[in-house]
């Protein structure tokens, strides 16, 4: 019997693929996305360092309801929004191994919206 492909395990794939590539620095971020079922988490992470400088979730009452495309949109606003605090500009954008499509171009194009460049 033919099994089928595991989502997750050809993301994994992806996503490393992907990290083999980018890395974020102090001067320049990675802005990750993670995205489940119910939520989407995004965190700018200086990999140098190996520490989250900034995170933001659907799971924040600051992000507001709606369906989760807006929702993933209020985590992409509110994650610029923390960023611009502490002076953050320019990320490099990693999209963890999902299409850039949907919910993380969402999150993607409400960031851009709200000062963060990439």
């Amino acid at each position: 019997m033919i099994s089928k492909p595991d989502k997750n395990k050809s993301r994994k794939r992806r996503h490393n693929r992907v990290r083999n590539k980018i890395s974020g620095t102090a001067e320049c971020p990675r802005l990750n996305v993670f995205r489940s079922n119910k939520n989407i988490y995004a965190q700018i992470i200086d990999d140098v360092e190996g520490v989250t400088l900034v995170s933001a979730s659907t799971l924040d009452s600051a992000v507001s309801d709606g369906n989760k495309t807006e929702q993933a949109a209020g985590v992409g606003k509110l994650v610029a929004e923390r960023a611009s605090k502490k002076n953050i500009k320019k990320v490099v954008f990693d999209r963890g191994g999902y299409l850039y499509h949907g919910r993380v171009q969402a999150l993607a194009d409400a960031a851009r919206e709200n000062g963060l460049e990439f």
